[in-house]
Protein backbone atom coordinates (compact mmCIF):
# COMPACT_ATOMS: atom_id res chain seq x y z
CA UNK A 1 0.00 0.00 0.00
CA UNK A 2 1.43 3.44 -0.96
CA UNK A 3 1.55 5.73 2.47
CA UNK A 4 0.50 9.32 2.09
CA UNK A 5 2.40 12.54 2.77
CA UNK A 6 -0.21 14.93 4.83
CA UNK A 7 1.34 18.54 4.65
CA UNK A 8 0.00 21.37 6.94
CA UNK A 9 0.69 24.93 6.28
CA UNK A 10 -2.73 26.54 7.92
CA UNK A 11 -3.56 26.74 11.92
CA UNK A 12 -4.47 23.11 13.01
CA UNK A 13 -5.50 21.22 15.77
CA UNK A 14 -4.42 17.17 15.47
CA UNK A 15 -5.54 14.24 18.01
CA UNK A 16 -5.97 10.57 17.72
CA UNK A 17 -9.42 9.17 18.10
CA UNK A 18 -9.67 5.17 17.25
CA UNK A 19 -7.00 4.91 15.33
CA UNK A 20 -7.96 7.89 13.15
CA UNK A 21 -5.81 11.18 12.72
CA UNK A 22 -8.27 14.01 13.40
CA UNK A 23 -7.91 17.87 11.39
CA UNK A 24 -9.47 20.36 13.13
CA UNK A 25 -9.31 23.75 11.46
CA UNK A 26 -9.71 26.46 14.07
CA UNK A 27 -9.49 29.00 11.69
CA UNK A 28 -13.08 27.49 10.06
CA UNK A 29 -14.70 26.87 13.70
CA UNK A 30 -14.61 30.15 15.01
CA UNK A 31 -15.67 32.01 11.82
CA UNK A 32 -19.13 33.04 12.83
CA UNK A 33 -19.49 34.26 8.99
CA UNK A 34 -19.45 30.86 7.55
CA UNK A 35 -22.15 28.64 7.39
CA UNK A 36 -22.97 25.92 9.82
CA UNK A 37 -22.44 23.17 6.91
CA UNK A 38 -19.03 24.42 6.19
CA UNK A 39 -18.11 24.02 10.21
CA UNK A 40 -19.96 20.49 10.10
CA UNK A 41 -17.02 19.42 7.77
CA UNK A 42 -13.98 21.31 9.53
CA UNK A 43 -13.21 17.99 10.90
CA UNK A 44 -11.16 15.70 9.18
CA UNK A 45 -10.23 12.12 10.10
CA UNK A 46 -7.34 9.72 8.28
CA UNK A 47 -6.43 6.37 8.98
CA UNK A 48 -3.19 6.56 10.66
CA UNK A 49 -2.19 3.14 8.66
CA UNK A 50 -2.25 5.18 5.27
CA UNK A 51 0.24 7.92 6.45
CA UNK A 52 3.93 7.48 5.87
CA UNK A 53 5.00 11.87 6.29
CA UNK A 54 3.46 14.26 8.16
CA UNK A 55 4.93 17.35 7.35
CA UNK A 56 4.69 20.57 9.62
CA UNK A 57 4.60 24.20 8.38
CA UNK A 58 2.68 26.46 10.33
CA UNK A 59 3.78 27.39 14.44
CA UNK A 60 -0.07 27.29 15.25
CA UNK A 61 -0.10 23.64 14.65
CA UNK A 62 -1.48 21.65 17.66
CA UNK A 63 -0.35 18.09 17.79
CA UNK A 64 -1.37 15.78 20.97
CA UNK A 65 0.91 13.22 22.56
CA UNK A 66 -1.49 10.40 21.61
CA UNK A 67 -1.12 10.98 18.11
CA UNK A 68 2.57 11.30 17.94
CA UNK A 69 2.86 8.41 19.69
CA UNK A 70 0.31 6.73 16.98
CA UNK A 71 2.18 7.97 14.37
CA UNK A 72 5.64 6.60 15.35
CA UNK A 73 4.69 3.53 15.88
CA UNK A 74 3.11 3.15 12.30
CA UNK A 75 7.03 4.24 11.25
CA UNK A 76 5.20 7.56 10.01
CA UNK A 77 8.32 10.35 9.80
CA UNK A 78 7.27 13.20 11.00
CA UNK A 79 8.92 16.73 9.67
CA UNK A 80 8.83 20.27 11.27
CA UNK A 81 9.44 23.31 9.57
CA UNK A 82 11.05 26.58 10.56
CA UNK A 83 10.17 30.67 9.36
CA UNK A 84 11.14 29.79 6.05
CA UNK A 85 8.98 26.68 5.81
CA UNK A 86 11.74 24.63 5.14
CA UNK A 87 11.71 21.23 6.75
CA UNK A 88 14.17 21.92 10.00
CA UNK A 89 13.69 18.86 12.08
CA UNK A 90 12.63 15.11 11.54
CA UNK A 91 11.25 12.46 14.41
CA UNK A 92 11.32 8.68 13.98
CA UNK A 93 10.71 6.19 15.55
CA UNK A 94 13.47 4.27 18.37
CA UNK A 95 12.80 1.01 17.12
CA UNK A 96 11.02 -0.09 13.89
CA UNK A 97 11.96 -4.05 13.75
CA UNK A 98 11.23 -7.22 15.55
CA UNK A 99 15.12 -8.02 15.14
CA UNK A 100 16.91 -4.26 15.98
CA UNK A 101 18.99 -5.71 18.02
CA UNK A 102 20.69 -8.29 15.54
CA UNK A 103 20.21 -5.77 12.62
CA UNK A 104 22.26 -3.01 14.85
CA UNK A 105 24.98 -5.83 15.45
CA UNK A 106 25.60 -6.25 11.88
CA UNK A 107 25.75 -2.56 11.14
CA UNK A 108 28.01 -1.65 13.68
CA UNK A 109 29.90 -5.09 12.94
CA UNK A 110 30.70 -4.26 9.23
CA UNK A 111 34.12 -4.18 7.80
CA UNK A 112 35.76 -0.91 5.95
CA UNK A 113 36.12 -2.66 2.69
CA UNK A 114 32.41 -3.43 2.57
CA UNK A 115 31.81 -0.41 3.30
CA UNK A 116 33.52 1.24 0.82
CA UNK A 117 32.50 -1.39 -1.58
CA UNK A 118 28.64 -0.32 -1.11
CA UNK A 119 29.71 3.07 -1.39
CA UNK A 120 31.39 2.51 -4.63
CA UNK A 121 28.15 0.75 -5.99
CA UNK A 122 25.86 3.74 -4.61
CA UNK A 123 27.70 6.73 -6.44
CA UNK A 124 28.26 4.46 -9.60
CA UNK A 125 24.47 4.03 -9.82
CA UNK A 126 24.20 7.89 -8.60
CA UNK A 127 26.16 8.80 -11.78
CA UNK A 128 24.28 6.71 -14.22
CA UNK A 129 20.72 7.73 -12.85
CA UNK A 130 22.28 11.66 -13.22
CA UNK A 131 23.21 10.53 -16.67
CA UNK A 132 19.81 9.36 -17.44
CA UNK A 133 17.95 12.19 -16.49
CA UNK A 134 20.56 14.94 -18.21
CA UNK A 135 19.82 12.83 -21.68
CA UNK A 136 16.17 13.08 -20.68
CA UNK A 137 15.79 16.38 -19.72
CA UNK A 138 18.31 18.31 -22.02
CA UNK A 139 19.53 16.08 -24.73
CA UNK A 140 23.38 16.74 -23.25
CA UNK A 141 25.83 14.23 -23.97
CA UNK A 142 26.43 11.85 -21.69
CA UNK A 143 28.81 9.55 -22.54
CA UNK A 144 31.58 11.05 -20.36
CA UNK A 145 29.08 10.26 -17.42
CA UNK A 146 28.94 6.85 -18.10
CA UNK A 147 32.79 6.73 -18.66
CA UNK A 148 32.86 8.57 -14.99
CA UNK A 149 30.33 5.79 -13.78
CA UNK A 150 32.55 3.29 -15.07
CA UNK A 151 35.44 3.86 -13.56
CA UNK A 152 34.40 4.74 -10.27
CA UNK A 153 36.45 2.48 -7.72
CA UNK A 154 36.30 1.09 -4.22
CA UNK A 155 34.94 4.16 -1.65
CA UNK A 156 35.18 6.60 -4.57
CA UNK A 157 39.04 7.38 -4.11
CA UNK A 158 38.95 9.34 -7.37
CA UNK A 159 35.71 11.30 -6.44
CA UNK A 160 34.15 10.63 -9.45
CA UNK A 161 30.87 11.68 -7.71
CA UNK A 162 32.07 15.56 -7.89
CA UNK A 163 33.67 15.40 -11.19
CA UNK A 164 30.15 14.00 -12.89
CA UNK A 165 28.06 16.99 -10.44
CA UNK A 166 30.28 19.75 -11.97
CA UNK A 167 29.37 18.52 -15.75
CA UNK A 168 25.49 17.61 -14.59
CA UNK A 169 24.35 20.99 -12.65
CA UNK A 170 26.06 23.00 -15.26
CA UNK A 171 24.26 20.98 -18.04
CA UNK A 172 20.86 20.37 -16.52
CA UNK A 173 20.33 24.07 -15.29
CA UNK A 174 22.52 26.43 -17.68
CA UNK A 175 21.01 29.43 -15.40
CA UNK A 176 23.27 32.67 -14.89
CA UNK A 177 24.92 32.47 -11.93
CA UNK A 178 23.40 29.23 -10.95
CA UNK A 179 25.72 26.80 -9.26
CA UNK A 180 24.40 23.99 -7.10
CA UNK A 181 24.65 25.55 -3.28
CA UNK A 182 21.94 25.18 -0.79
CA UNK A 183 22.30 28.82 -0.47
CA UNK A 184 22.52 29.75 -3.51
CA UNK A 185 20.08 31.25 -5.97
CA UNK A 186 16.52 29.39 -7.34
CA UNK A 187 16.22 26.19 -8.04
CA UNK A 188 18.48 25.99 -5.07
CA UNK A 189 15.21 26.23 -2.65
CA UNK A 190 13.56 23.71 -4.68
CA UNK A 191 15.97 21.48 -4.66
CA UNK A 192 16.99 22.04 -0.59
CA UNK A 193 13.33 20.94 0.05
CA UNK A 194 12.71 18.10 -2.50
CA UNK A 195 16.50 16.81 -0.90
CA UNK A 196 14.58 17.27 2.72
CA UNK A 197 11.39 15.29 1.86
CA UNK A 198 13.76 12.55 0.24
CA UNK A 199 15.84 12.45 3.18
CA UNK A 200 12.97 12.03 5.69
CA UNK A 201 11.47 9.02 3.08
CA UNK A 202 14.77 6.96 3.50
CA UNK A 203 15.59 7.88 7.25
CA UNK A 204 12.35 6.51 8.22
CA UNK A 205 12.79 3.80 5.46
CA UNK A 206 16.21 2.77 7.41
CA UNK A 207 14.14 2.58 10.83
CA UNK A 208 11.82 0.12 9.40
CA UNK A 209 14.71 -2.07 8.16
CA UNK A 210 15.90 -1.84 11.56
CA UNK A 211 19.01 0.14 10.65
CA UNK A 212 20.92 2.98 12.31
CA UNK A 213 20.36 5.86 10.47
CA UNK A 214 22.94 8.22 11.69
CA UNK A 215 25.96 5.49 11.08
CA UNK A 216 26.21 5.95 7.57
CA UNK A 217 28.72 4.28 4.61
CA UNK A 218 30.21 6.94 3.67
CA UNK A 219 29.18 10.16 5.37
CA UNK A 220 30.79 10.71 8.94
CA UNK A 221 29.72 13.99 10.28
CA UNK A 222 29.54 14.04 14.14
CA UNK A 223 27.04 16.62 13.74
CA UNK A 224 24.67 14.74 11.33
CA UNK A 225 22.01 12.21 12.77
CA UNK A 226 21.51 11.06 9.28
CA UNK A 227 24.71 10.26 7.48
CA UNK A 228 23.16 6.74 6.44
CA UNK A 229 20.35 8.20 5.22
CA UNK A 230 22.27 10.95 3.44
CA UNK A 231 24.61 7.88 1.99
CA UNK A 232 21.58 5.58 0.56
CA UNK A 233 19.17 8.59 -1.19
CA UNK A 234 22.12 9.61 -3.59
CA UNK A 235 20.75 7.77 -6.35
CA UNK A 236 17.68 8.50 -5.92
CA UNK A 237 18.56 12.60 -5.93
CA UNK A 238 18.09 12.60 -9.79
CA UNK A 239 14.31 11.98 -9.30
CA UNK A 240 14.15 15.06 -7.05
CA UNK A 241 16.36 17.27 -9.62
CA UNK A 242 14.28 15.86 -12.89
CA UNK A 243 10.74 16.82 -10.57
CA UNK A 244 12.55 20.27 -10.27
CA UNK A 245 13.85 20.67 -13.87
CA UNK A 246 10.38 20.14 -15.20
CA UNK A 247 9.01 22.71 -12.37
CA UNK A 248 11.44 25.22 -14.03
CA UNK A 249 10.39 24.54 -17.47
CA UNK A 250 7.06 25.09 -17.05
CA UNK A 251 7.42 28.61 -16.38
CA UNK A 252 6.68 28.80 -12.95
CA UNK A 253 7.90 31.30 -10.51
CA UNK A 254 10.63 29.31 -8.12
CA UNK A 255 12.00 32.09 -6.55
CA UNK A 256 9.54 31.99 -3.25
CA UNK A 257 8.34 28.63 -2.40
CA UNK A 258 5.10 28.86 -2.10
CA UNK A 259 2.17 26.38 -1.80
CA UNK A 260 1.89 25.76 -5.54
CA UNK A 261 5.50 24.81 -5.64
CA UNK A 262 5.15 22.90 -2.36
CA UNK A 263 2.39 20.61 -3.65
CA UNK A 264 4.06 19.17 -6.41
CA UNK A 265 7.59 19.17 -4.01
CA UNK A 266 5.21 16.90 -1.97
CA UNK A 267 4.28 14.43 -4.49
CA UNK A 268 8.19 12.82 -4.37
CA UNK A 269 7.13 9.99 -2.24
CA UNK A 270 4.43 8.49 -4.66
CA UNK A 271 7.13 9.04 -7.76
CA UNK A 272 7.36 6.41 -9.93
CA UNK A 273 10.72 4.63 -9.98
CA UNK A 274 12.32 1.50 -11.84
CA UNK A 275 13.60 -1.07 -9.47
CA UNK A 276 14.64 -4.99 -10.03
CA UNK A 277 12.34 -4.45 -13.66
CA UNK A 278 9.43 -3.34 -11.70
CA UNK A 279 8.13 -0.02 -11.58
CA UNK A 280 7.26 0.83 -8.05
CA UNK A 281 6.28 4.43 -6.41
CA UNK A 282 9.29 6.09 -4.75
CA UNK A 283 8.51 5.09 -1.06
CA UNK A 284 8.05 1.78 -1.59
CA UNK A 285 11.34 1.58 -3.51
CA UNK A 286 13.39 2.93 -0.55
CA UNK A 287 11.77 0.13 1.58
CA UNK A 288 13.55 -2.61 -0.90
CA UNK A 289 16.76 -0.26 -1.13
CA UNK A 290 17.11 -0.30 2.65
CA UNK A 291 15.88 -4.04 3.18
CA UNK A 292 18.48 -4.74 0.89
CA UNK A 293 21.47 -3.11 2.78
CA UNK A 294 21.02 -5.05 5.88
CA UNK A 295 21.20 -7.99 3.58
CA UNK A 296 24.26 -6.47 2.80
CA UNK A 297 25.41 -5.83 6.15
CA UNK A 298 24.50 -9.48 7.11
CA UNK A 299 26.22 -11.20 4.51
CA UNK A 300 22.70 -12.37 2.37
CA UNK A 301 23.93 -9.69 -0.21
CA UNK A 302 26.87 -8.37 -2.06
CA UNK A 303 25.26 -5.34 -3.53
CA UNK A 304 22.05 -2.48 -2.50
CA UNK A 305 19.24 -2.87 -4.69
CA UNK A 306 18.94 0.75 -5.93
CA UNK A 307 16.67 2.08 -8.45
CA UNK A 308 17.61 2.83 -12.44
CA UNK A 309 16.64 4.77 -14.78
Amino acid sequence: MIKKTLYFGNPAYLSLRDAQLIIKLPEVVKNDTLPERFKQKAEVTKPIEDIGVVVLDNKQITVTSGLLEALLENNCAVITCDSKSMPVGLMLPLYGNTTQNERFRYQLDASLPLKKQLWQQTIKVKIDNQAAILKKCTGEEIRCMKVWASEVKSGDSDNMEARAAAYYWKKLFPIDGFTRDRDGISPNNLLNYGYAILRAVVARGLVTSGLLPTLGIHHHNRYNAYCLADDIMEPYRPYVDELVYNIVASGMDCNVLNKDLKAKLLMIPTLDVVISGKRSPLMVAVGQTTASLYKCFSGELRKIVYPEM
